[in-house]
């Protein structure tokens, strides 16, 4: 039962803080994330924040490798862009190399409801209550969907809180709300389900960190953000 007070106390908070958080982001300029895979350090994920006038534009970019005995078995680069106007979505665009695998996605605001989107997995239109999977933006917990960064595909999700932690990166320790996110549909393919574990910053809702497991464990810590 104090579980499902609490959840519905965090619930609460997200909503009326939602528009909030993003004016929060706006006085960020630098997110910088280290990324492992099995405790071993193997690349880096970084968001750019810029405002001009009443546009927030958020660059990423991210590169990882998995090497052994000094081969590439596994390499990838992406950048991104999405732009907010007054607090809302406006557009997001992405170019990633998977492994010398190609793959984009392209998502305009079509009207007050809908989205337009263009990617290498999915073409066609989706709810503006659906929001882009890059986990920075909190009100990702809110979405009945997240739309996939790389290609595009629409991922009907359930989120589960899981409560309050202190966890430890680096030498700091911060106060942390958990939560997991997964797939609605449960027929989908192992290699398809979404099981993520993500924390925020129980007072900033900044994301500090990420995990999950696919062939390996894998996690994204906060380094640094200003």
């Amino acid at each position: 039962m104090k579980k499902i007070i609490l959840s519905i106390v965090i619930s609460l908070i997200l909503s009326t803080n939602l528009f909030a958080h993003l004016e929060h982001y706006k006085s960020f300029t630098l997110l910088e994330y280290e990324l492992f895979r099995n405790n071993k350090l193997i690349g880096f994920h970084n968001y750019n924040f810029t405002k001009n006038k009443d546009i927030l534009t958020v660059k990423s970019n991210v590169e990882f490798k998995i090497t052994k005995l000094g081969v590439d078995l596994y390499t990838y680069k992406a950048e991104s862009e999405e732009n907010y106007i007054n607090n809302l979505f406006s557009s997001f665009k992405s170019n990633t190399n998977q492994n010398k695998k190609i793959k984009y996605v392209n998502i305009k605001k079509k009207d007050k409801n809908n989205l337009i989107i263009d990617g290498s997995s999915f073409k066609g239109t989706a709810s503006s209550d659906f929001i882009v999977g890059t986990w920075w933006n909190h009100a990702i917990i809110k979405s009945k969907a997240q739309i996939s960064a790389i290609s595009g595909r629409i991922i009907e999700q359930k989120v589960t809180f899981i409560g309050k932690e202190d966890i430890k990166i680096g030498n700091k320790i911060f106060k942390a709300l958990h939560f997991n996110f997964s797939s609605s549909n449960v027929n989908l393919p192992d290699s398809k389900k979404l099981n993520t574990d993500i924390w925020y910053d129980e007072k900033s809702f900044l994301w500090l960190k990420a995990s999950f497991d696919k062939s390996g464990k894998w996690e994204y810590r906060i380094k640094t953000y200003k």
